[in-house]
Parts: C-alpha cells; structure tokens; sequence
C-alpha cells in the first residue's frame, strides 16, 4: 500500500498550547473581514476545473500573466501535488532542498521519486546557489523543486540565481520543470520591497503559493499554479478536475474579496511582522550565549539554533507551555528550530520568548 510518511508536524493542528512559536503563518483573518450581503445568493454547485473567472483574474494580474495562465487549487499543496504526479510518475527525478518543509518531501516519497538533495545548512544561512543545484542535475530530471523564501529558514532565493538554475537546467535536463514555491513572497516587513514571481523567467518555471500564510486565510484552503506553459496548464486542470473536481465555490468567493482587500490586509501584515521580527531580533541578541539564528528575508518564521543540549531544552519548553516546529521536521540538525514569531500579537509573542528564554537556560 503507498503512504505518505508521517511526520510530525501535524501536531501544529493539535490543541492550541499556552505559548505557540510554531506555526508558519500570521494572524488569521475572521470570516466577518471578507463576508458580502451578496454571498447569500451565491449558487452552492460545482465550480468551474481551473477555477473562478474572477479569482483567476485577479490572481494573474499580480503576476503579470493571463487568466488561462493560473489554476486554482485547493491550497498550495494540493498544486504541488498535482504538478508532482504529472511530472514525476514511475519514479522520477527531483532535486530538491534539504531542511525542506515535511509535508512536499513527503509527496515525492510517496510518488517514489529519485530525490536527489541540494543540502543547505545554518552556517551558510541556508543560501541556495546555481552551482550546488546544477551539480544535483542529471538529463533524468524532471522537476526542480526550491522554495522562496523557504520554509523553516525565511531566507530568500535571488532572481539571479534562480536565472542561473533555470540556465543549468536548460543545459543539463531541457525537458525538467522548476517549481518556485513563492508562498511567503508577499510577507515583507514594513516598507521592504515585494520580490517579483519569478514565473517570468521562462515556460519551464511554475509559480505555486496560496492565501494561507501571507494573508491570513488558510481556511478557505485557495492555492494556485502560475504557468506561462499552455500544455501543462491544461494537464493540471484536467489533474485537478480527476482529483477534487473544483474548489469550493464558496472559499473562492471569499478568496475573490480577500484579494479585493489584499493592500489593506497585507499592510496591516507588514507592519505586524515587522515589529514581531524586531522582538525575536532583541530576543536573540539578548540570549545570544544560548541561542543564535538566521535573519530572514521574508515571511513569519525563521530558524534559531541552540547552544545547548537540545533534548533538555524540548523538555523544559514543553512543560512551560511552549510549542516550537523542531528542526528534525524539516530534515534540519537537531539543535535548530523553526521559530514562528508572525502568529501572535507583539504582547503575546513577548510572554512566549519570556517562557523560552527560562526554558533554554535551564538546559544550560
């Protein structure tokens, strides 16, 4: 029987703990924020197989593209999957990165894929370069798979390098897709600039991403896939329709007047990461004997490394309320781990670093 490897991670969907450093995400959106009068007339039949017309729209026009160029899914990884199962069938070739969010790695495994890895570590600031995936490359790859920013780390790929990559590839495995997770591309911090998508840098480039992390709507579960390939545009649409046959009208209505919103919604996200992003930054500055990290570039998360024994460490967080996403999830060394600093309000995200400065000194 195929299974997908169980990781655990899922305990982030487990009761909600006293102090949750955790999660991957900023504050939640309430249904109340996005709900019309109109919805009440909206019919509760199939949707369409590529997606509302309207969302399609308004989802194009943020990355330069045309409506027939996006298919929306049903959240991020429902796109990654079906992209994976068209490209990677029989045991395909991917290369991907190591730490890597748990949840993709687990799709390749489960397609028994050819996973060749582009490792990435704390000391190099988790950097991906064109020649570590270019020397990862055979003429059996099929898909690239790299994430910007990533996830645990927040680190960003430039658009150079992920040129560069595209080049290699072009070279090496012309037939070979590169998937660009831009999940967290929009979650600046204040005043930074946005980076552009990157799905302009030719057919073989596919945008994935979603309203769950940037804005606050994980719930109503909207992904979508950017290709500027008309082909693998029709592929994933038939995927889709052969898997959950539409989104849910309902969560794509909602994912129309979210995007409506979106300067609004992303303005109020900006300057609330950005204040999160300085307390974790004076937090490892002022426990810099225990603990260091990596700055991100982007997004509501990053990585801290510890300076002492890790195991005592989880223990002391753990009986002090505090829950954290451990390094070992992602493929990452046992003394880091993601510290998700964009989930609770500054006052909130002070009282768990509080409980997590007294937890890493005791293991010390």
């Amino acid at each position: 029987m195929a299974t997908f490897p169980r990781n655990e991670i899922m305990s982030l969907t487990a009761e909600q703990p006293m102090h949750d450093l955790g999660e991957s995400y900023g504050p939640d959106l309430r249904l109340g924020d996005v709900l019309t009068p109109e919805l009440a007339d909206l019919e509760l039949g199939y949707g369409t197989a590529a997606g509302d017309p309207r969302l399609r729209s308004a989802i194009a026009e943020r990355h330069g593209v045309r409506p027939d160029e996006v298919v929306v899914t049903v959240g991020g990884m429902h796109g990654i999957f079906l992209l994976s199962y068209l490209l990677l069938e029989r045991g395909g070739q991917v290369v991907t990165t190591n730490p890597l969010f748990p949840n993709t790695r687990n799709i390749y495994a489960s397609l028994g894929a050819d996973v060749r890895l582009v490792p990435v570590s704390f000391d190099e600031a988790y950097r991906v370069t064109s020649d570590a995936v270019r020397a990862q490359l055979t003429p059996e790859t099929r898909l690239v798979s790299l994430t910007t920013p990533q996830n645990p780390s927040g680190v960003a790929i430039s658009l150079e390098t992920l040129q560069d990559i595209v080049i290699a590839m072009s070279e090496v495995c012309p037939d070979a897709y590169l998937m660009v997770d831009e999940t967290y591309r929009v979650a600046a911090y204040g005043d930074d600039p946005i980076a552009e998508t990157a799905v302009h840098l030719g057919t073989k480039v596919v945008s994935v991403a979603s309203l769950s992390k940037c804005h606050g709507a994980a719930g109503l579960r909207i992904g979508w896939v950017v290709s500027t390939d008309a082909e693998l545009v029709e592929q994933l649409s038939t995927a889709k329709f052969n898997t959950v046959v539409s989104a849910a009208p309902v969560s794509e209505a909602l994912a129309v007047r979210v995007l409506e919103q979106e300067e609004q919604i992303l303005g109020v996200r900006r300057s609330w990461l950005e204040e999160n992003l300085r307390i974790a930054e004076n937090w490892v500055k002022e426990n810099s004997d225990v603990v260091e990290w990596v700055r991100p570039d982007a997004g509501a998360l990053c990585v801290v490394r510890l300076k002492v024994d890790p195991v005592r460490f989880k223990q002391e967080a753990a009986e002090r309320g505090v829950r954290l996403a451990d390094g070992g999830w992602f493929g990452d060394e046992p003394r880091a781990f993601r510290l998700g600093f964009g989930y609770p309000a500054a006052g909130e995200l002070k009282a768990g670093l509080d409980a997590l400065r007294e937890a890493v000194h005791a293991a010390h």
